[in-house]
């Protein structure tokens, strides 16, 4: 006769109530999002059942499996490592390289939960293609309007150069030269829009900013905004450059203060103008002044030399 040792249970015996409890299910949606190519903002509106201790609900935002999907045209960037967007309005960015793929999004929910607890999703267009439109999920609210690329900010009463949209604060502007944003503030910069009244072309300026790691938006002109606007995403960095007449004419130099009181430049030529930590910007300062200064200095410079070979 053959006996089980004591320590082993039997297959057919109940798992005991501590090893159940080990395990709880969670309910679980999901929805896939068809995006053409552009940049997009998923905000997750702000939960009352919201649960300080677990995050639930929560939602996560992934590349969508299998080519199908085409998930290398997909770029997801949350303020989580892990890419948990919690449900206390926050919100993703994501962008499609090109054509149209899709992207997935899983709402997480505690066990007894019903849909009128679910998060609400909003899709919002930052930047899209021609003829490109929003995606929508099954429990998405009415989108709120979507910030246009190209749109400047309200004139001010005092013609600035650079207007810039800031964290609780709203469109602030300055002319060159001055510091735009409040350093030490903790307040970031949303976005920005340079419209020189010194006499250059709005053609020939152009300028982007800094949205992750080696992620950058499209370049813009003049008179255009870049970033956002409303959503409390931070812009990370910045690029500004001359063309044509104003590249011959002006000297162009800019600076960023950051919210961990780190700064860099000023720098010039396109350069990327972000921190080591790639942290929010908290305050910029665009320098552009004329080369006629410069070009005097060098011509006398060069007269002296002369000069002194005739005598």
């Amino acid at each position: 006769m053959t006996t089980r040792p004591k320590s082993l249970p039997s297959p057919d015996m109940p798992i005991p109530p501590r090893a159940e409890a080990r395990v709880s299910e969670l309910l679980a949606s999901a929805s896939l999002m068809r995006l053409e190519a552009g940049l997009y903002c998923v905000v997750v509106a702000a939960s009352p059942y919201a649960d300080a201790r677990t995050g639930l609900p929560g939602v996560r935002i992934t590349k969508a499996p299998g080519p199908a999907g085409r998930p290398d045209s997909v770029e997801i960037r949350t303020i989580s490592p892990e890419g948990w967007v919690a449900a206390t309005g926050d919100a993703a960015l994501v962008r499609v390289s090109d054509g149209v793929a899709h992207v997935m999004v899983t709402i997480y929910q505690p066990p007894g939960s019903g849909k009128e607890t679910a998060p609400k999703i909003q899709i919002l267009p930052l930047i899209t293609g021609p003829g490109a439109q929003a995606a929508s999920l099954p429990q998405a609210t009415k989108p709120l309007p979507a910030p246009s690329p190209e749109v400047a900010p309200p004139p001010a009463k005092v013609a600035m150069d650079v207007m810039a949209h800031i964290q609780t604060r709203g469109d602030i502007g300055t002319r060159f030269g001055d510091w735009l944003g409040e350093q030490g503030s903790g307040h970031w910069i949303e976005g920005f829009v340079i419209s020189p009244t010194n006499g250059i072309a709005l053609a020939d300026i152009e300028y982007q900013v800094v949205l992750g790691r080696g992620w950058s938006s499209p370049w813009v002109e003049g008179g255009q905004f870049a970033g956002s606007r409303g959503m409390n995403l931070p812009i990370l960095g910045l690029r500004v450059r001359l063309l044509g007449e104003a590249a011959k004419s002006f000297e162009l130099r800019y600076a960023a203060h950051f919210i961990d009181g780190s700064e860099v430049g000023p720098v010039g030529l396109g350069e990327a103008c972000e921190s080591a930590a790639l942290v929010a910007v908290e305050a910029i300062r665009i320098e552009i002044t004329p080369k006629i200064a410069a070009d005097v200095s060098e011509g006398a410079a060069k007269g002296k030399k002369r000069g002194g070979k005739a005598r």
